[in-house]
């Protein structure tokens, strides 16, 4: 087995990411249809056109190492989608859907967060000045989705999932 460097982890974690991206933009719209708060709506699809550009910076990442722009099964993030799926299965017409909903972006966020630093570091510990700035790009944009969740999820969603249960 020929000796695995940072460099292989660094590809290996793009291609998972680059994965997770694609199955994200994907489940996006479905997540949008079925959220009833149109503040959450509205947020799932600017998120649709965000993750089409960190797509794009991806591929450019792709470029800048001279692969091809190639995903790798992610457990985690089917994972992760498989769980939104349930709640919007079990959670359907009732008053917690949009907080499930929440809850389910939230934990995409923090994945790809995670990911996103990761790769941050590693590119900029490779010499990757380029390819660090364009994971930064993202990275930032993730963080700000998140905030933006929350801030949605505090402003009324919650409260509406308890007060209704209530």
């Amino acid at each position: 087995m020929a000796d695995k460097t940072l460099d292989n982890l660094f590809h290996d974690t793009l291609r998972d990411i680059y994965y997770a991206e694609r199955k994200i933009l994907k489940s996006l719209p479905k997540m949008a249809r079925a959220a009833q708060s149109p503040e959450l709506k509205a947020a799932f699809e600017k998120h649709k056109d965000q993750t089409e550009g960190q797509i794009e910076r991806l591929q450019q990442v792709f470029e800048i190492i001279g692969k091809a722009a190639r995903g790798k099964t992610c457990d985690a993030i089917e994972g992760i989608l498989a769980e939104g799926d349930e709640i919007m299965e079990e959670y359907k017409d009732t008053p917690a859907l949009d907080a499930g909903l929440l809850a389910a972006a939230q934990a995409v966020e923090h994945y790809e967060i995670t990911r996103y630093g990761t790769l941050k570091r590693w590119a900029l510990v490779l010499g990757l000045k380029d390819a660090a700035a364009l994971l930064d790009e993202t990275l930032q944009e993730e963080s700000q989705t998140d905030e933006d969740l929350t801030s949605i999820a505090d402003a009324a969603v919650n409260a509406e999932a308890l007060s209704s249960a209530a």
